[in-house]
């Protein structure tokens, strides 16, 4: 992988690629030679030169931005978990859960407010850090200005359109 130090999103994607074909090309050598020798085909390499594949190909997705990591948290783990599903669907690398925990690398999170409402203070801090996606099924003003209060990149009012929120996603990835 390229450096943090200016490294850029169209050089992460290049060399992501360039190792992915790489990869592919080894992969398609040993199929082709294993057809031509009549032997028995390397089930373990090609598993692991398949596996690199994809590893590469998430780092391709990655730096073009065509993907990205969603953590969704919702105190209806059910809720989260069809929202999380949906998200895969359309692409995203999304995770659910009913509580909050640590952010990985330009993870996105979207976030129900009543979970945010009994926050401590460093916690607060971490949230607001993030500039989650807030859902609620609140429209008051005491609601809208906890939002604000999180300087939350998008305030999306229950029920949401999956479009919708994947929209949100793609303008919050764009804002890094």
């Amino acid at each position: 992988m390229a450096s943090d130090i200016g490294s850029s999103p169209r050089a992460d994607l290049a060399d992501a690629l360039h190792r992915l074909r790489s990869t592919l090309a080894r992969l398609k050598a040993e199929l082709e030679l294993a057809e031509l020798d009549g032997a028995g085909l390397p089930t373990k390499r090609l598993l692991d030169d398949v596996r690199e594949a994809l590893t590469h190909l998430s780092a391709a997705e990655d730096a073009s931005h065509v993907r990205g990591a969603v953590l969704v948290v919702d105190d209806d783990v059910r809720l989260a978990e069809i929202t999380a599903r949906g998200l895969r669907r359309l692409g995203f690398d999304a995770d659910a859960s009913s509580s909050l925990r640590s952010l990985t690398d330009r993870e996105v999170l979207v976030v129900d407010l009543s979970l945010l409402e009994a926050l401590d203070a460093a916690a607060h801090q971490d949230v607001r850090a993030s500039r989650p996606i807030v859902v609620t099924g609140a429209t008051d003003q005491r609601s809208r200005a906890l939002a604000a209060s999180l300087n939350a990149s998008d305030y999306l009012v229950k029920p949401i359109e999956l479009q919708e929120l994947a929209d949100a996603i793609k303008h919050r990835m764009a804002q890094r």
